[in-house]
């Protein structure tokens, strides 16, 4: 191969494999010796699965040698996220509490990508429980570092995976979105992220077999993380579609109809008027130039009920944390605890009463944004309306919780409601990356990722990078 096999994209690592110009244990051989060249200076993958890995690419290479077919993703490494299932490997969420935790089966999403050839080649670090904050730091694992400036956040909670994508230790990351989670660490590592819509990709959330409530089965959402809209598009592929494991999961055609016309697309770079940061509004600006530019129809617009949809969120939330805090509070560290704990300040927990009449109200939120998104199919505004922020900047102080929560405001609209979207790279800045996202209609991923296709080819993809400088 003329490149290094880790700057290669998912595709491109399915597509050589498939043609045997390489071996998938060659791919995958090639993506440890990434771990172990460039890991200790991010500390993003926690736990190599080193050999395991090994013996499953060895056994799809004499699969293929018998004449056996390759799956779409034959050979391809991939990382997941200490909250989600891989059977015989530890469920920590990073917290020593829950290390002894071995699932026996895989979860849906890792299931999926492994019977399609992909190889799991380690597990990422997050924030303790994933409540810890913006940034990715456990107890058990300690701080991940932004490979771009250890001086800034590589986001969270799935920074482990934006992280090792970026760096080139694997193309594909296995994270999950409840409000940003996916998006956030995509954008400041210069990856592109993928927030399903709810149903589109089946998932396993329980903790020690307890079922997640309300809350917590209708926002978080498991999806991918890679360098390029492509890999996106081909790991939805393999992810999407119904599961005996989650009835949630739909089986919602991956294409839809194309739109009379040009594609609408309501620019929203300061939905709440509280304020971008000039380089975040610039990156909005010339990310819709390029969409106009590919025959897209840009123009300004704000999302209905936007203000609604933050509260609602927020309460629905804290309502069900705050039954569980005092036990979750024991299993995270004391200075993590104030994230969760200012914003249940902010979002006081609702009564029995209120919180019936939240799951109304959310239903109402969600009818008008389907009836907006008729008219204008897709909206285009930042993942994060500040500049990075320093690793723990949300702990510092109630007003630093609430710089960085109130950031977040689209990405947690857009969970309230349910719908895709999609964070791709707006260029490099001052050497850090900047970032937009683009939502769609529920079950229209392929709307989000056309747009962010054209953006990307204006663009381009800064990744992989090497961290040590």
């Amino acid at each position: 191969m003329p490149d290094p096999i880790h700057t290669l994209g998912a595709a491109g690592i399915a597509a050589a494999v498939a043609a045997g110009d390489i071996g998938a244990r060659e791919a995958v051989e090639a993506h440890l010796e990434r771990i172990a060249a460039v890991n200790p200076a991010v500390n993003a993958v926690t736990t190599p699965l080193a050999e395991r890995a090994r013996g499953e690419a060895e056994e799809l290479d004499r699969r293929r040698a018998r004449g056996g077919p390759a799956g779409p993703l034959a050979g391809v490494p991939f990382t997941v996220k200490e909250n989600i299932h891989v059977a015989g490997t530890a469920t920590t969420f990073g917290v020593p509490r829950m290390r002894g935790l071995l699932p026996r089966e895989d979860a849906p999403p890792v299931r999926r990508l492994r019977a399609a050839g992909a190889v799991c080649v380690g597990r990422t670090n997050l924030p303790d429980m994933t409540l810890g904050g913006v940034h990715t730091s456990s107890t058990l694992y300690g701080d991940t570092a932004n490979p771009w400036d250890p001086a800034r956040t590589p986001g969270g909670s799935s920074g482990g995976d934006g992280a090792a994508v970026a760096t080139g230790m694997a193309p594909l990351g296995l994270g999950n979105d409840s409000g940003g989670s996916v998006r956030v660490p995509a954008a400041f590592c210069g990856v592109a992220g993928l927030k399903p819509g709810y149903g589109r990709i089946a998932s396993d959330h329980r903790i020690a077999g307890r079922e997640p409530t309300l809350a917590s089965q209708l926002f978080p959402v498991d999806g991918p993380i890679a360098r390029n809209t492509a890999d996106l598009r081909l790991a939805l592929s393999v992810l999407a579609g119904p599961d005996p494991g989650d009835p949630r999961a739909v089986p919602a055609p991956l294409q839809g109809p194309r739109p009379r016309g040009p594609v609408r697309v309501g620019v929203v770079a300061d939905a709440l008027g509280s304020g971008v940061d000039p380089g975040v509004r610039a990156a909005v600006r010339e990310a819709a130039d390029a969409l106009q530019e590919a025959g897209y129809a840009v123009e300004e617009a704000v999302p209905p009920r936007l203000s609604e949809a933050l509260d609602g969120y927020g309460r629905l939330v804290m309502t069900e944390f705050a039954l569980g805090w005092p036990h979750l509070k024991e299993l995270i560290r004391e200075e993590a605890r104030p994230y969760i704990e200012r914003s249940m300040e902010k979002n006081p927990p609702a009564d029995l009463p209120g919180y019936v009449q939240l799951t109304a109200d959310r239903l109402g939120v969600q009818r008008e944004w389907a009836r907006f998104q008729q008219e204008v199919p897709l909206l285009l505004g930042p993942v994060f309306t500040g500049p990075i922020p320093s690793p723990g900047e949300e702990l510092q102080s109630a007003e630093a919780h609430e710089r960085v929560s109130g950031a977040l405001g689209l990405c947690a609209a857009t969970t309230y409601v349910g719908v895709p979207a999609v964070a791709v790279p707006a260029g490099v800045a001052d050497g850090l990356p900047r970032s937009v996202q683009v939502i769609g209609p529920m079950h229209r991923e392929d709307l989000c990722l056309d747009a962010a296709e054209a953006i990307e080819r204006s663009f381009g993809t800064p990744t992989p990078i090497d961290p040590r400088g």
